[in-house]
């Protein structure tokens, strides 16, 4: 058995700490009352003393904000790691002010239990991502003397795969992949790990309020844990607070301070202070529904210029050489045999141009043939890209542009050259998302969509949310995988995309008595294909 020497010594960046090993008392009891003063309320309020006190294989809370949850969490980690048949924990929080806040936390915790410990530091590990790539990931750590350790890590399942303790993902309704990172997690409990789910919600569609749903319907044998502003309160969180910040805090009584709060919070205070999640609010399109719809071996070709390329002379003739050496390649790949449809959300300096195009794999499965970005593209060699991968896609069906702002030229010039029967200029409205993202959500559920696998891809996608009860395209923005900032581009071209999947008006001729001949010719397509009536009607 390995026991804690009674004094302990251990470097960190060549500092050395000296702590006594003998504890007045049990860390734990210290954690309930106040020793030296019976007057002092005790360290953590009583919805804090029984998270610490859990111990679950797995425990789910669901808080307010601010109510101390992370604080009383990183007491939890530091008696576990200091403890001398303790284990690792691990932190994951969904950014790296948390991470370093949470592992602040657990030295203050180390120091008031009298544990040794060293001080925290700044580590950097390998990490593997989705393309195989390996990038360095920043790592917080607090090493103790029972020789177990406190990593704060970033919001990647990967960071905590092959690794064996207690885990604690916080503000798990905020994090990209939560069901991979509990997936990744569950597989502490084969040696005997915890894993500790914390969060605020996020709305009603969120992964963390669907798995507290199951929680309550007795789907998973979780230990559940619920604290709402006003719990906390009753608790003694306001006295609390005034022990802390003294003359600072202005309102004097209980009701002052929580009406100024509420106030603050207007009509998100349902959401964030009483754990009622949003109906309507949050991620339509959730990452794990997009993710199982990816496949390996997809090509997805990234087109960039710089800024000043638009002023160069020879850049129709360089266009034509891309074209001809990465394009045409790709197109001339694809199957001759299967129904072609098209998608774009234009951009030209500010944005990302999308062009993602479908070739249908079954009656109902639609597979992606390509996507294409293009950043920094000037509208000329933009239209040039278009024209040619519309004149060469194999039965070429129907097309949908968005046409808002600089689009509108860039659609308007392929109606007048493809017709009104396969192209489609889309002035995107809060009616046309409305009817239009339904359908491509659904394709996501079902699996009647496969696209390239790609994290930008994912994170388009999740810019997609319900606003009044409503799809729309949210204002945010995220750095992709280039370092530049994208703004849910692939995500307009999917589901215009998607939508041109659905067209089924094309004009046929008719002979004069009226009868649909049983091979119709599109007016505008130059006689290149033919169809059968079926295959317009399927």
């Amino acid at each position: 058995m390995r026991k804690t020497p009674p004094k302990s010594r251990i470097k960190d960046r060549g500092s050395r700490i000296e702590v006594p090993a003998a504890a007045a008392r049990d860390p734990l009891d210290r954690l309930k009352t106040a020793p030296n003063d019976r007057s002092a309320p005790a360290v953590l309020l009583s919805y804090q003393q029984a998270w610490v006190a859990d111990q679950a294989e797995v425990a789910v809370w669901e808080k307010s904000r601010r109510i101390g949850a992370s604080w009383c969490d990183a007491s939890d980690s530091v008696l576990t790691a200091a403890a001398a048949e303790g284990m690792d924990v691990m932190y994951i929080g969904y950014s790296e002010d948390m991470t370093r806040e949470y592992i602040d936390d657990c030295a203050m915790w180390a120091r008031a239990f009298n544990r040794a410990a060293s001080a925290m530091q700044e580590v950097m590990f390998d990490d593997t991502d989705a393309r195989g790539e390996i990038r360095q990931i920043k790592a917080f750590r607090i090493d103790f003397a029972s020789r177990s350790k406190i990593l704060a890590l970033s919001s990647r399942p990967r960071s905590i795969r092959g690794k064996q303790g207690k885990v604690t993902i916080d503000e798990a309704a905020f994090h990209d992949d939560l069901d991979g990172l509990i997936t990744a997690a569950m597989a502490m409990l084969i040696w005997g790990g915890r894993v500790r789910i914390l969060s605020s919600h996020n709305g009603e569609d969120n992964p963390f309020n669907l798995l507290l749903k199951d929680c309550r319907a007795g789907k998973l044998p979780y230990s559940l844990h619920g604290t709402t502003l006003t719990t906390a309160l009753d608790a003694g969180l306001f006295e609390r607070i005034q022990l802390v910040m003294g003359a600072r805090l202005k309102e004097k009584t209980r009701a002052e301070w929580e009406a100024k709060i509420r106030a603050n919070y207007g009509d998100r205070a349902a959401e964030e202070l009483d754990c009622i999640p949003r109906m309507g609010s949050g991620v339509y399109i959730p990452r794990t529904i997009v993710e199982r719809c990816m496949e390996d071996g997809i090509p997805l070709i990234h087109y960039r210029k710089p800024a000043e390329w638009m002023l160069n002379e020879r850049r129709l003739e360089e266009a034509d050489t891309w074209i001809r050496d990465t394009l045409k390649p790709v197109i001339d790949s694809l199957p001759t045999d299967r129904r072609s449809v098209l998608g774009q959300d234009f951009g030209r300096s500010g944005d990302l141009s999308d062009i993602l195009v479908l070739q249908r794999e079954s009656q109902s499965r639609w597979r992606a043939g390509f996507l294409l970005e293009l950043r920094n593209i000037p509208f000329d060699v933009q239209q040039k890209i278009l024209f040619f991968i519309l004149d060469e896609l194999p039965l070429f069906f129907h097309a949908k542009f968005d046409a808002r702002g600089n689009g509108q030229a860039h659609a308007e010039a392929a109606l007048q050259r493809y017709g009104v029967s396969r192209v489609e200029c889309v002035m995107a409205s809060p009616t046309w998302y409305a009817a239009n993202f339904p359908p491509y959500k659904a394709a996501f559920e079902d699996r009647s969509i496969v696209l390239p696998r790609s994290e930008d891809v994912i994170a388009d996608h999740r810019r997609v949310i319900l606003k009044n009860g409503y799809p729309t395209m949210d204002d945010g923005r995220d750095k992709g995988a280039d370092g530049q900032y994208r703004h849910g581009d692939s995500a307009i071209a999917g589901v215009n995309a998607w939508a041109a999947t659905k067209c089924a008006v094309v004009p046929m001729e008719f002979e004069s008595l009226g009868r649909m001949r049983e091979s119709a010719q599109i007016d505008d397509y130059a006689g290149r294909e033919r169809f059968s009536r079926a295959e317009f009607m399927s």
